[in-house]
């Protein structure tokens, strides 16, 4: 019997030769889990390989480890070549003691976001200060904090490919030195040109690396069950982060000035580095594991042509309409959250005369609620509709945004508490549905087809993060962006309702 003979009995089980004729394995055939309507723009495809039969495997050949079956002498002369890269043989997935070793890159993770999360709750807490040190404008500012989260989703896409290519220890230890750099260098600024290079460029290349395509990465490698839950703990990391990191650096701005408060996010983004280099691995099979819930996958090799890649995925992907749906209302959803609440809420409260220290306290709150909110919203993506899920969070949102003027007070009262509490809740419960979405409608390339919905998010956030600050010089308050934010989360509501839902798998795709 012929090697391809073998692969095919393996994988689909005995065939008769006279009715069902064997193909040859091509290089150019893609395995995705989950082919659609909406995934047409993949190049080439083929049938999707069911559970393997039992008896098309002999008893020797059959091991049980590493949460699922696998093939040991079979596999390694059998394997059908993978389109970007060739299989090699795989080590005994055996089954061990203990915590599996996805929750460990799960909690290390965890931890790098924390520690990025440091330098995005800074810049909305600098505005004040930076216009009274210096004079700059509000829109000069809001322009280098655009820029800050224009780059960080930018470089989400590539950021993906990269950790394809390299490895997702080494881009992540980079992605903390540039950081870590950005912020001590701001120290010495003293135009504002070199805030837009420091914290405009630096950190925001650096942030982006780290974005939330990095959790989708991990989520997709490690995991093969659970991921809904994972999703929504790796989310809630960042919430963490401005938990731990708000009402610190408001309490330093206050007390010493805004420079200890870039030096304390800089320290604490080079102390992950050690975390990240001794514990977190690139992928199961570095340490002879299958993912958590699944079976043994090989690691492919490091893929080529990684910029390339990602624009290809880019410009497929655009041929769709669940793609623009996913991007715009996730556009909204930035523009809405970090673009807005996160930028401009402590100006704004400062403007009704709150304190600094009590409006950056607010929204360590929200960050409290928001880890509440985001792994909850995990749970429901793994039993409910995401669509509909989407369409709720949008629509509740944009209903609180128009109450919000008339809550800012001088002082913390219970109706600004409420809408504290629920804003946290609804912050970033939009993105496991949103993530669950794109792994649906894009298999395999759904953490790169996420990454550019992340940097469509992080637009969306840079325009109004600037155009706010113009709204601000122009019209002497912020009410008319509360007002026009609210609008826009109706419109993120419909268009969460106008994907289209998954039927099942393809058999095949072509372009």
């Amino acid at each position: 019997m012929t090697a391809a003979a073998i692969t095919m009995t393996i994988h689909h089980g005995p065939s008769d030769s006279t009715t069902q004729p064997s193909r040859p394995p091509s290089t150019d055939q893609v395995p995705a889990k989950t082919l659609c309507p909406g995934a047409r723009f993949r190049r080439t495809g083929f049938r999707e390989r069911g559970p393997i039969p039992a008896n098309s495997v002999p008893p020797a050949t059959r091991e049980e480890g590493g949460g699922g079956r696998m093939l040991s002498d079979v596999t390694q002369t059998t394997e059908t070549p993978a389109r970007d890269a060739r299989r090699r043989t795989a080590p005994e997935a055996r089954r061990r003691p203990g915590i599996h070793r996805a929750w460990i890159v799960a909690a290390v993770t965890f931890v790098t976001i924390i520690g990025g999360a440091a330098f995005n709750s800074l810049p909305g807490l600098l505005i004040d200060p930076l216009n009274t040190e210096f004079g700059w404008s509000r829109g000069e500012i809001g322009l280098a904090v655009s820029i800050d989260m224009a780059l960080y989703g930018l470089t989400a896409p590539f950021a993906a490919a990269l950790m394809d290519r390299f490895g997702i220890r080494r881009v992540v230890v980079v992605a903390l030195s540039a950081v870590a750099a950005g912020a001590l260098a701001s120290v010495w600024m003293t135009a504002a040109w070199q805030l837009m290079l420091y914290w405009g460029l630096l950190v925001g290349l650096g942030t982006g690396s780290m974005a939330m395509a990095f959790s989708a990465t991990v989520t997709n490698r490690w995991f093969a069950a659970r991921r809904g839950l994972v999703t929504g703990v790796l989310t809630a990391a960042g919430a963490s982060g401005q938990l731990v990191f708000l009402p610190l650096c408001a309490w330093i701005v206050d007390r010493h000035g805004w420079r200890p408060a870039s030096v304390t996010v800089a320290l604490a983004a080079l102390a992950v580095v050690p975390f990240v280099w001794l514990l977190m691995r690139d992928h199961p099979a570095d340490v002879g594991l299958a993912p958590y819930g699944g079976e043994y996958v090989e690691k492919p090799a490091p893929a080529r042509g990684v910029a390339s890649r990602t624009v290809r995925v880019l410009f497929d992907a655009a041929r769709t309409g669940p793609f623009w749906l996913l991007a715009g209302s996730f556009a909204i959803c930035g523009a809405s959250t970090n673009g807005l609440i996160r930028t401009h809420f402590v100006p704004s409260a400062h403007d009704h005369h709150m304190p600094i220290t009590a409006a950056a306290s607010l929204l360590a709150v929200i960050g409290i609620f928001d880890i509440i909110g985001t792994v909850f919203s995990g749970w429901l993506t793994d039993r409910f509709d995401a669509r509909r899920l989407l369409a709720v969070y949008y629509a509740l949102r944009g209903v609180s945004l128009l109450f919000l003027p008339i809550l800012l007070q001088p002082t913390v009262e219970p109706p600004m508490v409420f809408f504290i509490v629920f804003y946290g809740l609804d912050w970033v419960a939009t993105v496991p549905p949103t993530l669950a979405l794109c792994r649906e409608q894009y298999g395999e390339d759904s953490a790169i087809v996420f990454g550019w919905v992340l940097a469509s998010h992080q637009v969306g956030a840079a325009m109004v993060a600037f155009l706010g600050g113009v709204a601000r010089d122009h019209f002497g308050s912020y009410n008319v962006v509360w007002y026009a934010a609210g609008a826009l989360c109706a419109v993120a509501a419909l268009m969460a309702l106008m994907i289209r839902r998954v039927r099942g798998p393809v058999d095949t795709v072509t372009t």
